[in-house]
C-alpha cells in the first residue's frame, strides 16, 4: 500500500506530475515531479531525514510547512534543505543529513 500525502497545509493539493527517478542515500527511488521531497520519501516508507548533531537522534517530518528544521536533508550537495517544501525534480541526489551541516 502506497503512503502519499493527499493535501499539504501550505502547498495545498499536489498536482501529480510525471513519475521521476531520484537517488536517496545512493539508491534509486521514485516520486512525482513537483511534490515535496518528503512526500516522495514518505510514500516509500522513509521517515528519517536527518540525525541530530550531539545525540545522533533521528528526525523527520514535524511541522511539514518549512518552519522547523526537522526535515532538513542534503540535496544535490546543498545542506539544510527543507525537504517538506522543496519540490522533487528528476535526477535529484537526496541524502540523510548527519548533524547540522555534514554531508
Amino acid at each position: 500500500m502506497e503512503k502519499r500525502i493527499g493535501e499539504h497545509p501550505i502547498l495545498g493539493k499536489p498536482q501529480k506530475g510525471k513519475l521521476v527517478t531520484f537517488t536517496f542515500d545512493g539508491a534509486a527511488a521514485q516520486g512525482y515531479e513537483g511534490e515535496p521531497i518528503s512526500a516522495a520519501l514518505a510514500a516509500a516508507g522513509v521517515s528519517v531525514h536527518r540525525y541530530t548533531a550531539k545525540a545522533h537522534k533521528p528526525r523527520g517530518i514535524f511541522c511539514a510547512i518549512g518552519r522547523c528544521t526537522d526535515c532538513v536533508m542534503v540535496v544535490d550537495g546543498e545542506v539544510n534543505v527543507r525537504a517538506c517544501v522543496t519540490p522533487l525534480r528528476a535526477g535529484m541526489d537526496v541524502k540523510t543529513q548527519r548533524g547540522v551541516s555534514a554531508v
